[in-house]
C-alpha cells in the first residue's frame, strides 16, 4: 500500500501543475483546480484546495519576481527535461516569499514533491539548494521586484504604457499585486448591510466588505438579500436607468450580476447565453435571489425577439481589467486573441442596436483594459450605425468618481481607482462601458 502523502504535499503539487497549465498553455486556473481529480479525494484535508488555490494565485500574481529570483540562483539555467521541476520550484518560492507558511516545510515539501516526480527526481538536492537561497535572500529578492517590469507580462506592460502613460501603467500594475476585496451589491440599504457585515458603503453604492469568511457563511447570502460583485462591474446594469415594466435583454449574460441587478428594479428582463451550464448557475442564483427573469440558451448574434427597450451587451474580452483578482488572466492571454475577439465584439454591439426599438438604450462594456474593445469600438460603430448617437454618462450617475469618465463620456474605470491607505479596501476591477440611444 503506499505511503500517504505528507500533509500539505498534495495541494502543492496540484498548484504547481495549475501554475504550468496556465503558463504554458494558456488554461484557467479555476478550470485546472476544479479538474484535479487529487483535490476531491475525500481522505483530503478540507483546507488543501484553498491552499493549492492560494499558492497558485499568489504565483501568478508575482510570477516574474519568482522567476527572476530563481534564475539569480541557476548559474547555467533551468535544466532541460526535468519534468515539473521549474513549477515545483515556483510554487515553493512563493510560499517562501508571499505566504505564511515556514521555509522550511515548503522547501521540505517542494524536495519531496520534485523526488516524486521522476523527470525531477535527479533534482532534488537542487530544489532545496535553490529555496534555501530564495528564503535566505528574501528581503533583497522583494526590494528589487518591479511591478511593472518583473510582474507584468512585456506585451502588456508595453500596451499599457502606450495607452495610459508610464505613470499609470505603473499604478495599474501596482494594484494588480494586492489581493482584492469583496464587494457585494444590495437590493436595498447599503449601510445597513455594511454595518451587519463589517464593510463599508462606497460612493457607487456597492459594499465593500474585509471577511475572509466563505461568501456563503455571511449573513444575508442564503436570504438572497446581496450577491458577489465587483462595485466597477456593478455599474453598467444601472446607466440603462431600468424601470419596472421596461423591457430589457442582457446579452452574453452569465454569471447573471448585472442581471440580477436589472431584475431587482422590477423590469423585465431576458438574460441571453450561449452557454447553457453558466446559465444554469444563474439560474440558481436568481432563485437564491427571488429575482425573474427570462432565461434563454442561445448564441447572441443568431438570437431573435421583438424590440427591446434597452439592451446591455457585456461583450467577451480579453478581461485584463480582472487580473487583480485573477492574476492568471495575464499568463493566459496572448496577442493574437485580440483581433477576433475585436470583430465578434463588434457584431454583438450591431445585434444589441438591431434589438432595440428605436429611442431605446443600448449599454457595452467590457472588462478589458485595452482601447481596441472599448473606446475604439464605440468610435468604429457611428460608421456603421448612423441612427445612433452617444448618451454621456455623468459623474454623478457613478458616486462622483469623475476620474471615472472619458471625456467623451465614456465610463473607464482601472485597477488603481478609488486607492486608499488600505490596499484592502482599494481598487476596481477595470472596466470601459459606453451608453448609446437608437434615433426615433
Amino acid at each position: 500500500m503506499p505511503e500517504p502523502s505528507p500533509p500539505g504535499m498534495i495541494a502543492r503539487v496540484a498548484a504547481a501543475r495549475a501554475i504550468m497549465e496556465a503558463v504554458t498553455q494558456a488554461r484557467s486556473l479555476e478550470e485546472r483546480l476544479a479538474a484535479d481529480l487529487s483535490l476531491r479525494d475525500p481522505r483530503l484535508d478540507p483546507r488543501d484546495p484553498a491552499l493549492a488555490r492560494s499558492i497558485a494565485t499568489v504565483a501568478l500574481r508575482r510570477l516574474g519576481t519568482i522567476r527572476k529570483a530563481l534564475a539569480q540562483k541557476l548559474d547555467t539555467g533551468m535544466p532541460k527535461r526535468s519534468g515539473m521541476l521549474e513549477w515545483t520550484l515556483v510554487a515553493g518560492a512563493a510560499q517562501i516569499l508571499f505566504l505564511d507558511a515556514p521555509d522550511h516545510a515548503a522547501v521540505d515539501l517542494a524536495v519531496r514533491a520534485a523526488r516524486a516526480d521522476a523527470a525531477s527526481a535527479p533534482f532534488a538536492g537542487l530544489v532545496n539548494a535553490v529555496l534555501r537561497g530564495v528564503a535566505r535572500d528574501r528581503e533583497a529578492i522583494l526590494a528589487d521586484s518591479d511591478p511593472l517590469n518583473d510582474d507584468t507580462p512585456p506585451w502588456l506592460a508595453a500596451r499599457w504604457r502606450e495607452t495610459y502613460g508610464e505613470g499609470t501603467a505603473r499604478a495599474i500594475a501596482a494594484a494588480h499585486r494586492s489581493e482584492p476585496t469583496l464587494d457585494i451589491s444590495v437590493k436595498s440599504d447599503p449601510a445597513a448591510w455594511a454595518q451587519k457585515l463589517g464593510g463599508i458603503v462606497l460612493p457607487t453604492g456597492s459594499v465593500r466588505l474585509d471577511t475572509h469568511k466563505a461568501v456563503a457563511e455571511l449573513e444575508g447570502y442564503a436570504e438572497g438579500e446581496w450577491w458577489v460583485q465587483d462595485a466597477a462591474a456593478a455599474l453598467p446594469a444601472r446607466l440603462l436607468d431600468a424601470r419596472a415594466g421596461s423591457r430589457v435583454v442582457d446579452l452574453c449574460a452569465a454569471p447573471g450580476g448585472k442581471s440580477a441587478e436589472l431584475a431587482a428594479t422590477g423590469a423585465a428582463v431576458t438574460t441571453v447565453d450561449r452557454s447553457a451550464e453558466r446559465l444554469k448557475v444563474l439560474a440558481q442564483n436568481f432563485e437564491r435571489l427571488r429575482l425573474h427573469s427570462d432565461i434563454v440558451v442561445a448564441d447572441a448574434l443568431v438570437f431573435g425577439a421583438p424590440p427591446f427597450d434597452a439592451a446591455l451587451i457585456d461583450a467577451p474580452c480579453l478581461a485584463t481589467g480582472t487580473i487583480r483578482r485573477h492574476p492568471d488572466v495575464a499568463w493566459t492571454k496572448r496577442p493574437s486573441d485580440l483581433a477576433s475577439l475585436v470583430r465578434l465584439q463588434a457584431q454583438l454591439l450591431d445585434k444589441a442596436i438591431a434589438l432595440t426599438r428605436p429611442g431605446g438604450v443600448i449599454v457595452y462594456c467590457i472588462c478589458s483594459l485595452e482601447p481596441e474593445e472599448g473606446e475604439a469600438q464605440i468610435a468604429a460603430v457611428f460608421r456603421r450605425n448612423p441612427d445612433v448617437r452617444r448618451s454621456p454618462i455623468g459623474s454623478h450617475e457613478i458616486g462622483g468618481l469623475a476620474e471615472c469618465l472619458t471625456p467623451a463620456g465614456e465610463l473607464r474605470t482601472l485597477p488603481c481607482h478609488l486607492w486608499g491607505d488600505d490596499p484592502r479596501r482599494s481598487g476596481l476591477d477595470g472596466f470601459f462601458a459606453a451608453r448609446l440611444v437608437k434615433e426615433e
